[in-house]
């Protein structure tokens, strides 16, 4: 087979960070706040302005809480449950990286007792069906490193006395997330929106406020983590008041993001995007008979960070995601380290559809060259 004519115009495929979305240039960032104290009168107009772009372009519930933190949706993560784990038990459900870190970091790190596990192999999902209401639920909506999804939130109770605290980083923006069934829901921009890395959001039910106002859990928490003060939520960290210092220049960037975002169509107009690029990778699957998806079935496959099985040894597969990065067809393709050997291509909606279509004959060509 002979090299395609034709290569995708942005390469780009990486899971996090990811592409920047069509048309973007850093000429067009709107740069009053550099140099600028976050504290100025600019600078927390500009935060408060990506906050409340963010509630409004989500559809969140008048009464949920926004606010940038630090860290990514890792310190978006840890920061609740460091500060709000221990009232009751826990359920923990993982299937990938990310969620077994959720677990280890609530067993071995906050030493919580009363913890249930709910466990599944790459590429498959617990049955969520058996964690208790009574109980807080940790879990991802959409798992980065497996390529695996929840199908519905059936399984979240609408009576329950826990929380429910999901990690929602690829699925935020690309995935409909029923919020009312969610208390505790945390992203980085840095995934769907394609966004700068460093800083995280996280978004509070009016359940998750209490808990945070009316449970201290007797341990001690670092600065980056405090959400209240005297027993009462902090609100400027979800008008704009950060935590500690963020970066402008991302902040700008983000707000950019997001306003490419509201003239796609909101929320509905990028999962359309993703769902165009994921259909684009299964139509390629559906043709060709040593390429699969890592996920069990159709219902819980990612349509953002798309995971693939292929028909050759780990050397081989490492040697098929060189050549397409040297052939600049195809870049940041390979499999989570910590996932079975594979791929693991981005769809979210920064990229193009025309892109992946440019990428799958060369994806079939490298296979044949190292095959």
């Amino acid at each position: 087979m002979s090299k395609p004519a034709a290569k995708p115009a942005c390469p780009n495929f990486s899971s996090g960070p990811c592409a920047k979305h069509p048309g973007y240039s850093v000429d067009k960032l709107t740069l009053d706040t550099l140099g600028r104290s976050h504290r100025s009168a600019v600078g927390k107009s500009t935060l408060k302005k990506a906050i409340d772009k963010s509630k409004e372009i989500l559809g969140l519930p008048e009464d949920y809480r926004l606010g940038i933190v630090p860290a990514s949706d890792t310190g978006a993560v840890e920061m609740f449950l460091w500060s709000a784990l221990g009232e009751r038990p826990v359920d923990v459900c993982f299937w990938e990286s990310f969620g077994q870190g959720w677990m280890t970091d609530i067993v071995k790190q906050l030493k919580l007792e009363n913890v249930t596990q709910f466990k599944a192999e790459y590429g498959e999902l617990p049955d969520l069906s058996q964690t208790n209401p009574d109980h807080d639920i940790v879990f991802t909506w959409n798992g980065t490193t497996s390529g695996v999804r929840v199908a519905n939130a059936d399984w979240i109770s609408d009576d329950r006395k826990g929380l429910t605290i999901c990690d929602a980083t690829s699925a935020c923006f690309a995935m409909e997330l029923p919020w009312e069934k969610l208390d505790v829901v945390t992203y980085s921009w840095q995934k769907v929106l394609g966004g700068e890395g460093g800083h995280g959001v996280i978004i509070l039910s009016p359940r998750a406020v209490e808990r945070l106002e009316n449970f201290d859990a007797g341990r001690p928490l670092p600065k980056i983590f405090r959400m209240t003060k005297g027993g009462a939520l902090i609100e400027g960290i979800f008008t704009g008041a950060t935590i500690n210092t963020p970066s402008m220049l991302a902040v700008a960037d983000y707000v950019d993001a997001l306003e490419w975002a509201e003239s796609e169509g909101g929320v509905a107009g990028l999962i359309k995007r993703s769902e165009a690029n994921a259909g684009v990778i299964a139509d390629f699957v559906a043709k060709h008979d040593w390429i699969d998806f890592l996920a069990k079935s159709d219902d819980i496959n990612s349509t953002t960070s798309v995971c693939l099985t292929l028909k050759l040894e780990g050397d081989q597969v490492k040697a098929l995601i060189k050549l397409l990065a040297d052939e600049d067809a195809a870049y940041d393709i390979g499999a989570y380290r910590d996932a079975p050997s594979g791929l693991r291509i981005w769809c979210g909606a920064t990229v193009e559809t025309s892109d992946l279509e440019a990428l799958m004959p060369w994806l079939e060509w490298a296979y044949k060259e190292v095959k």
